[in-house]
């Protein structure tokens, strides 16, 4: 009996301290598809957090299998992430669409018709207005170079030098 108290012990431990810290992060990918000529941008996050965040902006339960429920974080995303060009003009950012598992939620983007190069400014405060420890990382790639970009609550908005 004491042989199987130990490893079970030590099993619920290792539950409870994992379960007592969440790790808030997102992760973007940017790069340009040269046989659409748009830049392609693929966001990434955790279901759970995407899920609270809506329910306390919006004081409801939400289903991101929901069309209806996908416009609200299409409205979201559209407000916390964008890109800019050299005259710090937005680029347009054409909703792709959604997918959702237990997991995580991926938001596809495209910037229509549009050199990835074009990207001068990069904006990212998904989340980060609602978990103050959230880290979203963007990788971007352009001309066969990838560079990484971290932003947190404080830190918004990066210039792409």
């Amino acid at each position: 009996m004491m042989k199987n108290l130990i490893p079970m012990l030590l099993c619920a431990f290792v539950c409870i301290g994992a379960s007592a810290h969440r790790f808030h992060a997102g992760i973007t990918d940017i790069s340009y598809n040269a046989r659409t000529g748009s830049t392609e941008v693929v966001h990434t996050y955790m279901v759970h957090d995407v899920e609270a965040l809506l329910t306390e902006l919006y004081q409801r339960p939400f289903d991101l299998s929901d069309p209806d429920d996908q416009a609200v974080l299409r409205k979201y995303v559209d407000k916390q992430f964008w890109l800019a060009d050299k005259d710090g003009r937005r680029l347009p950012l054409a909703w792709v669409g959604v997918t959702v598992d237990t997991d995580s939620v991926v938001v596809f983007q495209e910037a229509v018709r549009t050199p990835v190069v074009t990207v001068e400014t990069i904006h990212d405060a998904v989340l980060s207005d609602f978990l103050p420890d959230q880290q979203n990382t963007v990788n971007l790639t352009a001309n066969g170079s990838l560079r990484t970009f971290g932003f947190t609550g404080g830190r918004t908005e990066l210039a792409v030098d």
